[in-house]
């Protein structure tokens, strides 16, 4: 019986051993999205996506404008033209093209960004010639005229008014942060716009700016989705093709220099209920290793409840209910060109001190920076970092993959950066992490913004 036992573990053995041999070790499929890649002779960046799971199509225009590469004195202008870009053009109305999309059963929007202004519509497949007609009408012939300059004037004078003046906790974090953190100009003023260079804009002013920064050569047009390539280019050459280049002002130098003392500012707002505290850290630059690992940090430290920061200061210490950040706060870490923060933030009790939560992160923070993280740890940060990834270019029915494909256009040159992205983050390791954060999170690098309410205003003192 015992022989007979080690007969068949033996059999077992070889039996597994042999089909070890002969089927093949799955593989991980390569990540890989249809990228087209090319420029007309007016400098206009086209970017081709194909997606037939779906029969629609994402057509996005990026215009490399954006709230902090705006002219000095200019404040504001970037987010103005988002609005002026929906009051009309040669050959449609006021708000016609909003009317013209939803019509035939598209969304459109329009945003502004860092370094960015976008306009995108995703509609059934057979409106993309209709599509591409209506962003080369409004690039090419929009309607700058006064009556709708003096609109939108107060429209985003209304905004700013609503949404940042007579708001609880307006532009906290991500108008105030970099206004105290960076000390470029073009990094560190209102990104939303001094109302009185909003009210105080010309129309030649405008007419000028629309000129320069509305031009083929300072865009990328993306389409992604259900269509023919020959085709769509076709209607690109038809559309596009006869717009006229610009002569396009030298971009500005954007660098902050490297910061060596930490800084701290107070900001008293009277209609906040709780006080909030924010800090934040010059990241490195984009593209360089230390850039991924702090993707993989960020993945670590702050994003999910599984995260070092949200364990320390809600699960163990109980000083918040959430944490709150990460890179790029009005993206991600992908859809920005420049000097950026990584920033975490939170609201906390009257009874908790802003002393409190930066003791308790410095603990944490700390502990990454001096010793190397094991490497299941690293492991698993990529893994939320690759789905938060996937997440990012699935976003809104291929919004997401437009939105990162026109970015690496605009910034890159290299659209196709978006099938080797995921690659740069395997070959982080965790020394590299570790010395990253010796550089990057130290608190010499940092900026803590503390918010008090109006009781405990009497205490505070106004940030400088």
């Amino acid at each position: 019986m015992e022989a007979l036992v080690r007969f068949a573990l033996l059999l077992a053995a070889l039996t597994a051993a042999v089909f070890a041999q002969a089927l093949p070790v799955p593989q991980k499929e390569a990540f890989n999205i249809p990228v087209e890649y090319y420029k007309l002779p007016n400098g206009l960046r086209v970017v081709l996506s194909q997606d037939h799971t779906a029969p629609t199509v994402t057509v996005a225009v990026y215009y490399h404008i954006g709230f902090r590469i705006e002219p000095k004195d200019r404040t504001g202008f970037a987010h103005l033209f988002e609005h002026m870009m929906f009051q009309g053009s040669q050959n449609l109305g006021k708000m016609e093209f909003v009317k013209l999309v939803q019509q035939n059963g598209g969304v459109l929007n329009g945003s502004t960004r860092f370094d960015f202004t976008n306009y995108f519509e995703i509609v059934p497949s057979n409106k993309l010639e209709t599509m591409l007609w209506a962003e080369a009408d409004r690039m090419h012939g929009l309607a700058v005229n006064q009556d709708n300059l003096t609109n939108q004037q107060g429209v985003v004078s209304n905004e700013v008014k609503v949404n940042v003046l007579n708001r609880p906790y307006g532009g906290f974090p991500w108008l105030d942060m970099p206004q105290y953190a960076n000390v470029n100009w073009y990094n560190a003023h209102n990104f939303y716009g001094d109302l009185h260079d909003i009210e105080a804009a010309t129309l030649q002013d405008v007419q000028a700016f629309f000129k320069e920064y509305y031009a083929p050569n300072n865009a990328a047009l993306v389409v992604v989705g259900d269509f023919d390539a020959a085709q769509a280019k076709q209607f690109v050459e038809k559309y596009f093709a006869a717009i006229p280049a610009s002569k396009r002002p030298p971009m500005p130098d954007i660098s902050e220099p490297r910061q060596t003392e930490e800084k701290k500012a107070n900001k008293i707002d009277p209609q906040a209920k709780r006080p909030a505290i924010a800090f934040a850290y010059h990241m490195p630059d984009r593209n360089t290793p230390e850039y991924y690992a702090m993707g993989v940090l960020d993945q670590i430290l702050l994003q999910g409840d599984d995260s070092l920061l949200h364990q320390k200061l809600v699960k163990e210490l109980g000083y918040t209910g959430e944490v709150e950040g990460g890179i790029n706060l009005l993206g991600n870490m992908y859809n920005y060109d420049g000097p950026m923060l990584w920033m975490v933030n939170m609201y906390h009790d009257q009874n908790v001190t802003p002393d409190q939560i930066m003791q308790a992160s410095d603990s944490v923070i700390e502990e990454v920076r001096s010793k190397p993280l094991d490497q299941a740890t690293v492991d698993r940060a990529l893994v939320k970092l690759r789905s938060s990834f996937y997440s990012d270019i699935e976003g809104l029915f291929g919004f997401g993959r437009a939105d990162m494909l026109a970015c690496f256009a605009l910034f890159d040159d290299d659209p196709a950066r978006i099938n080797g992205t995921e690659a740069q983050f395997e070959k982080i390791t965790p020394q590299t992490i570790q010395k990253t954060a010796q550089e990057y999170l130290r608190p010499t690098n940092r900026t803590v913004l503390t918010v008090s309410t109006k009781s405990e205003s009497g205490n505070a003192k106004q940030g400088q």
